[in-house]
C-alpha cells in the first residue's frame, strides 16, 4: 500500500517524449539558449553594477530583469535537458509544487517589471526635465522591491490553492515542468469551481494590470513623440522604447495565450511549445534586445575588457 501512494503521489512527466526525434535538436537549442541567457544576463548585471555611467533608473531595472530571466530559466532548464536525454521525469508532488512555485515567482515578477520599465520610459520621455527628480533612487528601489514581492505574493497564493486542491486523473503531464494549466487539468472536476476561479482571478490581476499599465505608459509616450519637432529627439525616443517593446511583445503575448485560456480549452501538447518560448528563447533573447543598439552598454562592455586587459598586462 505504501509502494502505491508513494506511485500516486509522483507527477510523470512526458516532456517531449512523444517526439523522440525531435528530442536531440531540442536538447542543442535549450542548451545553447540557457548558455546564452546566463552568459548574456550575468554580464548585463555586472556591466550595471561596475560601470558608474550605467547608474541609471533604466539599467537599474534592467539588472533585475537580467536577474529574473537568469532565474527564471534556471528553474526550468536543468530538469528539461534531463528529461531530453532521458526518459520521462518523475518528480515528487513536494518537487513539482517547489517547481510551481519558484518559476511563477519569478514569471510574475517579471510581469510586474516590465511595466516598471515602460513607467519609467514614459517618465523619461515625456518628464525629461523632471526626470532626474521623479525617478530617485528610493523609489527605483521601492518599485523593484514591490515587482519581487508581487511575484511572490501571487505564487505563494496560486500554489497554496492548487495545493489544497484533490487530483483524481492519473498524474501525466504532457509537459516538460509543473506549470499551473497543466497542473489544473488534473484537478476533480477539472478545476470549475469557487477556488479555480479565485485562481484564474489572480492570474488575470498579475497579467492584465501590468498590460493596462504599459499601454497607458507607451500611449503617453506615442503622443510625446508626436509632438517633438527634432527628427534626433524622436529616433532616440522610439530607439530607447522600441527595445523594451519587443521584449514585452514576447514575453506577454505567450504569457497571456498560457494563462489566460479556461482550463477546459488549455491544450498541453501546443502549451508546451509556448512555454518553451518564453521560459528558454525569450531570456536568451532579451540580452540581445536590450544591447544589440545600445551604444552606452557597448561602450561600457569596451571599458570593462579594456580595464580587464591592463589589470592582466600590469601582472
Amino acid at each position: 500500500m505504501k509502494a502505491n501512494h508513494s506511485t500516486e503521489e509522483r507527477f510523470l512527466l512526458l516532456g517531449f517524449s512523444d517526439r523522440p526525434s525531435l528530442q536531440p535538436v531540442l536538447f542543442a537549442l535549450v542548451l545553447l539558449c540557457y548558455l546564452l541567457t546566463l552568459t548574456g544576463n550575468s554580464a548585463l548585471v555586472l556591466l550595471a553594477v561596475r560601470d558608474p555611467r550605467l547608474h541609471t533608473p533604466m539599467y537599474y531595472f534592467l539588472s533585475h530583469l537580467a536577474l529574473v530571466d537568469a532565474g527564471f530559466t534556471t528553474s526550468v532548464v536543468p530538469p528539461l535537458l534531463a528529461n531530453l536525454r532521458g526518459p520521462a521525469l518523475r518528480l515528487p508532488r513536494g518537487g513539482c509544487m517547489a517547481q510551481l512555485c519558484v518559476s511563477l515567482a519569478l514569471g510574475s515578477a517579471e510581469c510586474v517589471l516590465l511595466a516598471v520599465m515602460a513607467l519609467d520610459r514614459a517618465a523619461a520621455v515625456c518628464r525629461p526635465l523632471r526626470y532626474a527628480g521623479i525617478a530617485s533612487p528610493r523609489l527605483c528601489r521601492a518599485l523593484a522591491g514591490a515587482s519581487w514581492l508581487g511575484g511572490l505574493t501571487n505564487s505563494a497564493a496560486q500554489t497554496a490553492l492548487l495545493a489544497t486542491r484533490p487530483l483524481c486523473k492519473p498524474r501525466r503531464l504532457d509537459h516538460f515542468i509543473c506549470e499551473l494549466p497543466a497542473l489544473l487539468k488534473l484537478v476533480c472536476g477539472g478545476g470549475g469551481d469557487s477556488t479555480e476561479s479565485q485562481m484564474f482571478a489572480a492570474r488575470v490581476v498579475i497579467l492584465l494590470v501590468p498590460s493596462a499599465v504599459l499601454l497607458a505608459s507607451y500611449g503617453a509616450v506615442a503622443r510625446a513623440i508626436c509632438g517633438m519637432r527634432s527628427s534626433g529627439g524622436r529616433r532616440k525616443a522610439v530607439g530607447t522604447c522600441g527595445s523594451h517593446l519587443t521584449a514585452v511583445c514576447l514575453f506577454y503575448g505567450s504569457a497571456i495565450y498560457t494563462y489566460l485560456q479556461p482550463t477546459d480549452r488549455y491544450n498541453q501538447g501546443r502549451g508546451k511549445f509556448v512555454s518553451l518560448f518564453y521560459t528558454v528563447v525569450t531570456p536568451a533573447l532579451n540580452p540581445l534586445i536590450y544591447t544589440l543598439r545600445n551604444k552606452e552598454v557597448k561602450r561600457a562592455a569596451r571599458r570593462l575588457l579594456g580595464s580587464l586587459g591592463r589589470g592582466q598586462a600590469s601582472q
